[in-house]
Formats: C-alpha cells, structure tokens, sequence
C-alpha cells in the first residue's frame, strides 16, 4: 500500500480492535484512522495492541466533539462534559503517536451561522491549545448539510471561515466538496492548516447513504482533486473513508484493498 494512503476504521462498521488487526495486516496498511467511540470503549491498551499486532501507526481520530443529536449552545455547562471528553482523547491519541484529531461541531440548534461559529470557537478553545502543547492538530471536516445535527460546516469555504475563526485545522473531506466552485482556491486556502485528506467516490444517483463508493468507480474526478492538493503543497496522507450498501455488497475488506490500490497508482501517477 503507498505510503501515504491510510484506512479509516469506519469502512469496517462495528469491527472491534482485536479484528481491525487482522484487516489491516491482511491489506498491508502501513497507517490507519480510527473513530474515537471504539478508542472510548476499548481503551488505549486495545488500541495499542491493535497498532502493534496490525504493524501499523495511528494518524488521525474521527471525533464528534459534542454526543450525536446535541446542539451548540452558549450555556457554559453544556460544554463541561465535551471537553472532558476531548482532553482524555488529546492524551491517547499523543501516547499512541497519532498526528491529528478532526471534529464535528455538534448541531445547528436555532443559532445563525456566526453565532454557532463563536459558540464552538469559545467552546473548543481549551482544548484547542492543549491539542497544540501535546503537538496534535485539531481540525473540523466539511459534511454535507443532511449531517446538520451533528455539524455547521457543510462546505469546504464554511469549513475554512469556521477554522479560521476557531484557530483550528480543516480536514477535506471529497464527498461533501467535490461539487463546489471554485474548489481548487478553496483547497489552497486550507492547506496551510490541513491535517488530513480523506478520500472516496460517489456514483451519481445513488440515495442509499452513506453513498461512498470504491476511488475510481464513481463521478467524483479524484485524480484532479488529488493533483489539486499536491499541488497546493499538501505533505500529508490520504485517508480512504468508504462505506455504505455499495460497499457492503463488495464486502469492507476488498472494497478497501481496491481503493487503496486506485488511489496509490492516483498518487503514483501525479509523482506522490
């Protein structure tokens, strides 16, 4: 597998630890992403032995920073719990050598925009400069609008004015951006504070969410966008997030080890 490809652990729905080793000796995976509920309820030693056992290394966390459902408000004790929870995630993601942790922000509530913005800038911020003393980069994705209970970033310009506002990372994230103007500006105007890029596919009139599908098989032009941000000086790597009924059918482990192989001869072709 290239070197700067990396799996997300969500393309293996309600697979445990001990099992997760095993695809990802199985696929070659030199780098993986894990989303932060297995990391709460398995612990750190699990994962540990996980990352050892698969001979991999740990690069990003997939975090809700408030509960599924939860709105931003301005009430400090709404907050109280989510930070709690992303500090303890700050220290096991630096003892397990990962580089980053991305967010979704928690739901719109009946906030306007800006409001929303400075109530999730005010909420993160400690937490923001501890990610920063541990040496991790805190970032937010841009998801699409159907995910606006869980997040108030739903392109990658509001993704960016959203960072910027909060001193945060922009994780950019294909599915929910690949159709916007002037993307490739977009892309360069994150880049500085980009941490992570995570790859899939869409296949066009597909409803069945979570609708990614294999790199390569659908209408998402994903050697462009990857020419896009190596272009615009991106270093880092490249994290496969595939999953939903399409790749199901294929079944996670092959759906995987064919994306991984798309997207290495991607990068291969473009001098990645």
């Amino acid at each position: 597998m290239h070197d700067r490809i990396s799996v997300n652990s969500i393309c293996f729905p309600g697979v445990g630890f001990r099992d997760l080793a095993g695809y990802w000796r199985e696929l070659g995976a030199r780098r993986v992403s894990l989303v932060s509920n297995l990391l709460l309820e398995e612990g750190r030693a699990a994962a540990q032995e996980a990352l050892r056992a698969g001979d991999c290394r740990l690069e990003t966390l997939a975090h809700p920073f408030l509960p599924p459902g939860q709105h931003l408000d301005a009430s400090e004790e709404s907050r109280h719990e989510a930070r709690a929870t992303l500090s303890r995630l700050i220290e096991d993601v630096h003892a397990l050598g990962g580089r980053s942790i991305y967010l979704l922000t928690g739901g719109h509530g009946a906030l306007v925009w800006e409001e929303a913005a400075q109530v999730f800038r005010a909420a993160v911020a400690p937490c923001v400069a501890e990610a920063r003393s541990a040496g991790i980069a805190l970032a937010i994705e841009n998801a699409p609008p159907l995910y606006a209970h869980t997040h108030i970033a739903h392109t990658l310009r509001d993704a960016a004015t959203l960072a910027e506002i909060a001193d945060v990372g922009v994780c950019i994230e294909f599915f929910a951006c690949w159709t916007e103007a002037g993307l490739a500006e977009s892309i360069e105007r994150v880049m500085p504070r980009c941490p992570i890029v995570q790859v899939c596919d869409y296949v066009y009139g597909d409803r069945s969410l979570p609708s990614r599908a294999v790199p390569g098989d659908g209408a998402i032009p994903v050697k462009r966008l990857l020419g896009w941000i190596l272009r615009a000086g991106y270093r880092g790597v490249f994290d496969l997030e595939i999953l939903g009924p399409r790749i199901d059918a294929e079944g996670p482990l092959k759906a995987v080890g064919r994306a991984a192989d798309n997207v290495g001869e991607m990068l291969r072709a473009l001098g990645a």
